[in-house]
């Protein structure tokens, strides 16, 4: 997925921020930077669904465990790296987040060498926990990093970034990782041939995930020789009490804590299988490094997305738009499911276009009209529902194994049409409110 950035605070605690200089200038590039790259890093997980499914043989279920092992970090270490930030500031939450990716990286390294598929899972778990850290300070920073008048263009600008790392990084990391669909049965083989097989096919895996961890390491060092750019600046303070009440007391908020889930859910679940998906003969029979292609253009198409709905939202009313998007995308998938070949490739593939501005909408229109200290709060509750991309994938995939890759496709639809109710309810509250 594109990577949703938790923490929707506009200003650090302190209220202090950095002069534009040529110190601030670089780092504020090298952090857009690191948006395109932990977009990459997080959805080229679409490409390891398909790659550990056919290496050790997983029921679709089984395969959708690494988004399940991924996202299940948001859910755990959200609110923790929000004190840990606190505690130990900017510069230190951000060289050990790249650190503790680069480390579970390199795990890669005995994971491929046992030929263990929970291993692998452990490693993307812990990967998870470090980009959790990493996002958690994003906002913040890039706020920070300027005048505070020009704070809301720069975030914007760091969208881009990370939809475009999304899109270029699939595109080309996918087709490295999956290749041409290996012609050896695994069935066939003997234990001894069958590890073997499994290490020969992760090498792959772990050449891009050693790629991954030294830039990390990259990175890492170059924030800490310009450590002192950071030096004035504070991480927020994170308000845990009251949380529970402001989420149980406001309807509204809940209802976009739901959306968020079933958003981020059903954007993965897609992505993590689109590739299984169009290599159906039913669909368009394509080999693992074909369907990869279309793969990328599933998450550029947020990319386009976002430049056109921005222009839409100036025009229309967010809810009506989510509401449009959210319906677009029931459509598209009702066509794919009732069509074949590649009709139903391209309009599966075409729902990631109407994704695109989702997130952003339902979080302000959960968010609307909060003061900032309640705002916070709800920022935290709805960077939680990102969980959503561990459960989701995992509904679909057991139900494929009940049903069919096409029959399953109802959870996504399901999610959409609440979606898309939400898009109608906060229209009609704003207009109370109005």
């Amino acid at each position: 997925m594109a990577t949703p950035i938790p923490n929707a605070s506009d200003s650090p605690a302190s209220g202090n921020h950095i002069s534009a200089g040529g110190k601030t200038t670089l780092v504020l590039l090298l952090v857009f930077a690191v948006f395109f790259l932990l977009a990459g890093v997080t959805n080229i997980n679409d490409a390891l669904v398909a790659k550990f499914k056919a290496m050790f043989q997983l029921s679709n279920f089984e395969a959708n465990l690494v988004q399940f092992a991924f996202f299940m970090s948001y859910a755990l270490f959200s609110i923790p790296s929000g004190m840990l930030l606190r505690k130990i500031g900017f510069i230190r939450g951000f060289i050990l987040g790249f650190l503790i990716i680069a480390a579970a990286s390199l795990l890669f390294i005995p994971a491929a060498n046992s030929g263990v598929y929970l291993n692998f899972l452990g490693a993307l778990f812990l990967i998870g926990g470090g980009i959790t850290l990493l996002q958690v300070a994003m906002n913040p920073l890039v706020t920070t990093l300027g005048p505070p008048e020009t704070s809301h263009s720069r975030l914007t600008f760091a969208q881009m970034f990370n939809s475009l790392g999304a899109f270029l990084i699939v595109s080309f990391g996918a087709r490295y990782i999956l290749g041409e669909k290996s012609d050896v049965d695994p069935t066939t083989l003997s234990a001894p041939a069958l590890e073997a097989f499994r290490v020969s096919e992760a090498s792959v895996i772990t050449d891009v995930y050693i790629a991954v961890a030294v830039a990390m390491i990259a990175i890492a060092a170059f924030f800490f020789l310009f450590r002192n750019v950071m030096d004035k600046t504070e991480a927020e303070k994170v308000k845990v009490e009251g949380t529970w009440s402001l989420l149980v007391n406001d309807k509204r908020l809940q209802f976009g804590a739901l959306c968020i889930f079933l958003y981020v859910g059903a954007e993965v679940t897609i992505g993590s299988n689109l590739v299984t998906y169009l290599g159906q003969e039913r669909v368009m029979n394509l080999s693992h490094e074909s369907a990869a292609a279309l793969l990328g253009y599933y998450w550029g198409g947020a990319l386009v997305g976002r430049f056109v709905g921005a222009f839409l939202l100036r025009i229309f009313k967010p809810g009506k738009v989510l509401m449009t998007f959210a319906a677009t995308a029931i459509a598209l998938i009702a066509i794919s499911s009732f069509s074949s070949g590649s009709i139903s490739g391209w309009t599966l593939t075409l729902v990631g276009l109407f994704n695109s501005i989702m997130f952003p909408t339902i979080f302000s229109l959960a968010t609307e009209g909060m003061k900032s200290d309640k705002a916070a709060q709800a920022s935290g509750i709805l960077a939680t529902a990102i969980v959503g991309g561990a459960i989701l994938p995992a509904v679909y995939g057991l139900v494929a194994d009940i049903t069919s890759l096409t029959a399953a496709l109802l959870v996504p639809v399901t999610c959409y049409v609440i979606i898309a109710s939400y898009g109608l309810y906060a229209e009609r509250q704003r207009q109370k409110a109005g």
